[in-house]
Formats: C-alpha cells, sequence, structure tokens
C-alpha cells in the first residue's frame, strides 16, 4: 500500500493543497496532508483566544506565532516528507520557515518553484532533498517512492 503522510507548507490562500491530492491519487499514493491552519483569521487570532488580549501588536502576533510553531512542529514530526511550495502569488516567508523547520529536523524536502522563484530561492534549493517546478512533478516524485 502507498501511504505517506506529507507536510505541505506553503500559502492558505489558494486550492494547490487539493491539486497536490489529485496528482498523487491519480498514482495511487494515499497522502495524509498535514500543515499549518489553513483559517487565516484562526491563525492570526489562536494566540489571543488561548492566552488572552496581548498588551499590543507586537505580543498578539507572537503569541500566535508561538501557537503556530507549535502546530508545525507537532504535525512536522509526524510527517514523513515535507514539500514547500513557492507559487506565483503571495508573500510566502511563513513557507520559507516550514521549509527551514523541515530541514532542522532531517525531513527530505520537496521544493516546489516556478522558474521565477530560481534566484529568490537559490539557497534554499541547495538544500532541498529534490526541487521541481510543479505539484504534478512533486506527485511524481513521491509515487516513485513506492516503486
Amino acid at each position: 500500500m502507498k501511504q505517506i503522510c506529507i507536510y505541505t507548507a506553503g500559502e492558505i490562500h489558494s486550492d494547490w493543497r487539493e491539486e497536490l491530492a489529485e496528482r498523487l491519487e491519480e498514482r495511487g499514493v494515499t497522502a495524509e496532508l498535514v500543515g499549518p491552519q489553513t483559517v487565516h483569521d484562526r491563525s492570526d487570532d489562536i494566540g489571543e483566544a488561548i492566552l488572552g488580549e496581548q498588551p499590543g501588536p507586537r505580543y498578539r502576533d507572537l503569541m500566535g506565532a508561538r501557537m503556530n510553531t507549535l502546530r508545525t512542529r507537532f504535525w512536522m514530526q509526524r510527517a514523513d516528507i515535507a514539500l514547500a511550495w513557492f507559487g506565483p502569488k503571495y508573500r510566502q516567508w511563513n513557507t520559507a520557515s516550514d521549509a527551514g523547520a523541515a530541514l532542522a529536523l532531517g525531513l527530505p524536502l520537496i521544493l516546489v518553484r516556478g522558474e521565477e522563484h530560481i534566484h529568490a530561492l537559490k539557497e534554499l534549493d541547495a538544500q532541498a532533498t529534490m526541487t521541481v517546478e510543479t505539484l504534478n512533478q512533486a506527485a511524481q516524485a513521491i509515487a516513485y517512492l513506492f516503486e
């Protein structure tokens, strides 16, 4: 049976995770996709939701970030592999942060980035286990693990 748990680092505003799941399913790979909180407001508000009102925006963001870091580490430590998707839109600092965390934990990392990000991601590209340009290529690489 082809089963894998993938930590999906990447923006939360588009359906790229669903596209990845479809590409994997087409190749007979059952994947549990885990990753960051995909409800933006929940991600931003979680620190105050748990700890109460903070004294200012810096601490509000910091407490939210700490809760999100807890979530990230929890799921990364259960994942078999990490995939960092740098799409064409949105600022993607969190994606880069998650990719670095995955590497620090020793997770194999597939970096998915288009030509427009070659220069900006050159150092991350050098550290990634594999770099591809499309989610389809990423799905092919993951399916290859089971051959």
